[in-house]
């Protein structure tokens, strides 16, 4: 073994004198670049080297130090010429992967912050690994304990430290979210503005006023942010290029300017974003390319002789809803329509050359409103009573008295408002104290119908049974600067409350929007009790965070109070009616929950433009003028004729967040895990016991009590049945959920336990109760979906079950109704 030592031993040194010799001639070679010219092509080839070189490193000394967990006991383990050989060859890997990044940034287009920490990591990791060498042979065998523990000490210091140089890298190469943004709490939804470009409207000859600069440079911002600034800003600055403020843009980059005013032709921005995808030099390297009409506004702006007055750094390069809320006029009322929601739906169809449609008819109106209101499915009496009733505004009255069943209500709006504050009933942090749970205040809330400003403060400045919102998770273990409780709060308050997305600004200057990273700091410090320190992409930049709510307008949070005072004025500022983002941002989520798709999507985003400004402005100043009453704002848009339209059917769900959708009516909706778990519960047998309840609304002294007669599932622990039809991790917000089935949902619905135990059991009792198999045909369609069966779908199921079924067979045809989209769908 000592000779195999000193063999090594030797190999790397002649290895490490080699890449000496070649760093001392590349520094005299590198002058020639020093003074413009290409450099040599043997630099460019060692230090392409450095990604392949990398990996030998990363995955020998963490493999070493996993090997020599295995030695603490015994330090000559068997293990041990296995472990030092790694040890020589990963540090010989080390240093030569530091050498070969050293060549690779020096001569190629790298730059930015995230290389300076990567290329630090990694040339302290291999000094750190030359360490280990010096440590190992002085280990003498295990012979020195000293020795032994500062060996083992140092070799999990390398595995940490080359496994942070490789992060690092992965960054540059991949950029600073590659890994992050897998996780469910950095999913970013992002659409990017209608820039409407309309290069007429700037008139091709002629001086440009101010405000047209104004305008045209925006949109050219705009372009550039979307697309260039992962790889030309700040964060990283390839080529020595950035393109985020105007005087670097026009300064270019290592290779010269990239634009010259007044010729496009002559600009080699405009050469390279114009290359095929796959070449080398195109722009981006990354990601989509820009599309005719952003390359023709780039190279129009540039003719035009590129202007960029000072007035134009102060105009947003993202679209930004205004903050104040507007009241428009109401158009006057026009034949068989008098609800402002309708007149306002009938000045856009008129925009979009569109007719109003017959509304839908009465059984699948009550189904609706029945599921959308309350969540259940109504029973057979009920579709004959609805259909008795003579009342000219009997769809008025149902959905009133719909809403006053406030236990019903109150258990099915629990399943919105549960995945958007991620409440839970069980999960990660209860039983450690690092969450809590708000079940009890929100149940309440919502069957007093609380008016929202006052939902919303009570969730601000919080007590003990509201405090869970923004408490967060207390994740154990280390944490990143993005996920500590202080920035949580900020996040979901910013997400839920006000449709704004933070969680890019959480980490560094957002690449989806004008937010910085200092500014979600400060509205994250209003919920410390400490100052927070600024960290950049888990780095701290040595500056305390201010104390400021999202927008100053609003008011002054007073830097110097403690948490209490910070989060009164917090919830006192962002209630005031001056706030018509917050509600606008809940009237949208209202209208998306009982229309399918929102008048803003996504529905967290609500600086997007909506299909129809007018509607949105007027349902938040009129939800502001009926005191924040949710139930009012529901009852509005369920007596509206545009709820009543026939749903429309949407074949791709990514439609539904095109720039150009075009309203049309109620998209058809996919019933929620729990909507579908109920409708099997009140028809077929149970799929819950009443003991599985987290939360039982029977025990409160204001309950209805007989309202349930089995367990609603939105009032149980999630479970494998609820995951598969679509239920959430509420571990993070969740403001919206995937209508699509999926082959999870399928498999579940198939072959799951749950479903298939609460169909034999149903079949049991049908059997028992009913007897015959055509009584069973008849009350199955009246019971799952509202109407009798047709002829021939009654001669098929007779066909199946027979005049004295067995149990087997009804629950085969339970299974085979259940599944038709009749069933699944809400119309």
């Amino acid at each position: 073994m000592k000779y195999k030592s000193t063999a090594i031993f030797w190999v790397t040194a002649v290895l490490l004198l080699c890449v000496g010799l070649g760093d001392g001639l590349l520094a005299a070679g590198l002058q020639e670049q020093a003074e413009g010219t290409e450099p040599f092509w043997l630099w460019k080839f060692l230090g392409r080297l450095h990604p392949l070189a990398v990996h030998f490193p990363v995955s020998l000394l963490l493999f070493a130090a996993l090997l020599e967990l295995f030695t603490l006991r015994n330090f000559n383990h068997k293990l041990r010429p296995g472990i030092d050989l790694l040890v020589w060859a990963g540090v010989a890997g080390a240093v030569l992967a530091a050498s070969l990044g050293w060549i690779l940034a020096t001569v190629e287009d790298y730059g930015g912050s995230t290389l300076d920490v990567h290329q630090w990591t990694g040339i302290a990791t291999a000094i750190i690994g030359l360490l280990l060498i010096y440590f190992l042979r002085k280990t003498e065998g295990g012979r020195n304990p000293k020795s032994v523990k500062a060996f083992r000490s140092v070799l999990f210091v390398s595995a940490i430290g080359v496994s942070v140089a490789g992060h690092f890298g992965a960054s540059l190469t991949h950029g600073e979210d590659y890994l992050t943004s897998t996780f469910p709490w950095n999913e970013d939804s992002y659409s990017p503005e209608n820039l409407n470009i309309d290069l007429v409207a700037f008139g091709e000859e002629g001086e440009l006023s101010e405000q047209k600069q104004v305008e045209l440079v925006g949109k050219v911002r705009a372009v550039l942010a979307h697309n260039c600034y992962k790889c030309h800003s700040d964060a990283k600055i390839k080529g020595e290029l950035r393109l985020d403020e105007r005087e670097y843009v026009f300064e270019g980059g290592e290779s010269g300017p990239v634009i010259v005013p007044g010729s496009s032709g002559k600009s080699e921005l405009v050469r390279r974003i114009n290359l095929p995808k796959d070449h080398e030099e195109a722009m981006p390297s990354k990601g989509k390319v820009l599309s005719g009409d952003e390359i023709a506004l780039i190279s129009f702006w540039i003719d035009r002789g590129a202007p960029w007055p000072d007035a134009a750094s102060e105009v947003s390069e993202y679209r930004v809803a205004a903050l104040e809320p507007r009241r428009p006029n109401v158009p006057a009322a026009r034949k068989g329509l008098d609800q402002p929601i309708d007149i306002w739906v009938d000045e856009y169809f008129q925009e979009q050359d569109m007719s109003w449609k017959d509304p839908v008819d009465d059984r699948t109106y009550l189904r609706r409103i029945y599921l959308d209101i309350i969540g259940l499915q109504p029973d057979p009496e009920t579709y004959k009573a609805f259909e008795e009733d003579t009342r000219p505004d009997k769809r008025a009255a149902w959905v009133e008295a719909l809403l006053n069943r406030n236990d019903d209500y109150a258990t099915h709006w629990m399943t919105f408002w549960n995945d958007a504050l991620r409440n839970d009933y069980t999960g990660t942090g209860y039983i450690t104290k690092g969450r809590f749970a708000i079940t009890d205040w929100l149940y309440t809330s919502l069957r007093g119908n609380k008016p929202y400003d006052q939902f919303v403060k009570q969730l601000l400045n919080p007590d003990e049974k509201s405090k869970g919102f923004i408490e967060g998770i207390r994740w154990r273990g280390d944490v990143n600067a993005s996920q500590v409780t202080e920035m949580q709060a900020a996040q979901n308050v910013g997400q839920v409350i006000l449709g704004l997305n933070l969680k890019c600004a959480s980490c560094h200057d957002s690449f989806i929007s004008d937010w910085k990273l200092e500014e979600a700091y400060a509205f994250a410090n209003i919920f410390a009790d400490t100052t927070l320190e600024v960290s950049r992409c888990e780095t701290p930049i040595g500056k305390k965070a201010s104390t400021k709510i999202l927008w100053e307008e609003l008011g002054e949070i007073d830097s110097t109070a403690n948490r209490d005072k910070k989060l009164e004025q917090l919830a006192e500022y962002l209630v005031q009616p001056a706030n018509g983002r917050m509600y606008r941002t809940i009237v949208n989520r209202v209208w998306k929950q009982l229309m399918g798709r929102g008048l803003v999507e996504p529905a967290d985003e609500m600086d997007n433009i909506p299909w129809s400004q007018d509607l949105l402005d007027w349902m938040a100043t009129d939800f502001e003028d009926n005191g924040y009453d949710l139930k009012n704002l529901i009852y509005k848009i369920a007596t509206s004729q545009a709820y009543q339209q026939p749903a429309v059917a949407i074949e791709d769900p990514q439609i539904l967040t095109d720039d150009d959708f075009v309203f049309e009516g109620v998209v058809t909706k996919r019933l929620t895990a729990e909507q579908f778990a109920d409708g099997v519960s009140q028809n077929i047998h149970p799929l819950f016991e009443m003991e599985e309840l987290q939360y039982n609304p029977n025990e409160l002294a204001v309950s209805e009590q007989s309202t349930m007669t089995f367990a609603r599932a939105s009032l149980v622990a999630n479970n494998d049945f609820l995951k598969a039809l679509g239920r959430p991790n509420r571990e993070v917000v969740s403001t919206s959920r995937d209508s699509q089935a999926s082959l999870l949902q399928a498999l579940e619905l198939t072959n799951g336990e749950t479903l298939n135990e609460a169909l034999q059991e149903g079949a049991l009792r049908w059997k028992e109760k009913y007897g015959d198999g055509d009584i069973i045909v008849h009350e199955t369609y009246r019971q799952l979906l509202g109407r009798e069966p047709h002829q021939n779908e009654f001669n098929v199921a007779m066909e199946v079950l027979g005049e004295d079924p067995e149990p087997a067979a009804i629950q085969d045809f339970f299974w085979a109704v259940l599944l038709l989209p009749e069933f699944q769908l809400i119309y």
